[in-house]
């Protein structure tokens, strides 16, 4: 498990939850904190400021970690580079990355740091984002984990990854399936390209089909379909009450339901590959 951490409240929602996920998969939890002296020359005087700086950062993050939970094996990296780089370094021999959605300096006005963003698209391993309102994850009415399926080869790894956060949070998954028809354009108006029942009724099958062998494999664990006509994006985000949502997406993109769930999902987004 690795964490980037900055020190940041939206880094601590993130320490909080991958605290979470380690203790839940009895794994070790690497806390990255990167930092780069931004001149090409000065007085090594300040160099060495900025770098007894970070590891203040860095201890204060691991002090936490280490004081909510004596059970967690913690491991510091301290870093001089980029933090983008490391991470997605990190994260080839990491099961799970998680980062906050923003972080400090200007990147914090922009809705997802770069760091985010650069972890989401590189990373080599499931990454977590966390954002949303107030502590994280320890809510005292939890939702349910939220798998949003595509029709594609990644709906199965969605799944397990979906299904592996259910059970170990003890809590219902949420498969939602969104169709869309788009209208086609013809003599100056719009029509419907194909009947939107057929649309709705092989969205229905196909989302039976993919869910069977799940019902079958994890009767433990509550699985509710649910297969709006909208698009992805706002039909995930329009879950409020999840506790997470999960989307697949493919190495080096960066695609619109992604996008959309990292600027308005109101919990931590999972994007797993």
């Amino acid at each position: 498990m690795v964490i980037g951490y900055d020190g940041s409240d939206h880094s601590m929602q993130a320490l909080d939850w991958a605290m979470d996920e380690a203790e839940f998969r009895r794994l070790p939890l690497t806390i990255c904190h990167a930092w780069q002296w931004p001149y090409r020359d000065g007085d090594q005087a300040a160099r060495d400021s900025l770098h007894r700086a970070a590891e203040h950062v860095l201890w204060h993050g691991t002090d936490c970690a280490r004081a909510s939970s004596g059970r967690l094996d913690v491991r510091p990296d301290l870093y001089e580079g980029s933090a983008p780089e490391r991470l997605e370094e990190l994260s080839a021999a990491a099961e799970l990355l998680v980062v906050g959605s923003r972080g400090l300096g200007t990147v914090a006005r922009a809705i997802t740091g770069s760091v985010a963003s650069h972890t989401v698209t590189h990373a080599r391993c499931p990454v977590i984002v966390v954002r949303g309102r107030g502590p994280l994850p320890r809510r005292p009415d939890p939702g349910p984990i939220v798998a949003g399926l595509a029709d594609d080869d990644k709906a199965d790894v969605v799944l397990g990854f979906a299904w592996g956060e259910a059970a170990m949070r003890g809590l219902p998954l949420l498969v939602v399936h969104a169709w869309h028809q788009p209208p086609v354009a013809w003599g100056g108006m719009t029509f419907p390209a194909l009947d939107p029942l057929a649309v709705q009724k092989a969205a229905e099958n196909w989302l039976a089909q993919a869910l069977m062998p799940w019902r079958e494999k994890a009767p433990k664990v509550t699985i509710e379909a649910r297969i709006p006509q909208s698009r992805a994006g706002e039909a995930l985000a329009a879950v409020t009450d999840a506790t997470l949502v999960v989307v697949g997406s493919s190495r080096g993109r960066f695609g619109s339901v992604t996008a959309a769930l990292l600027r308005h999902a109101p919990c931590p987004v999972a994007i797993v590959r």
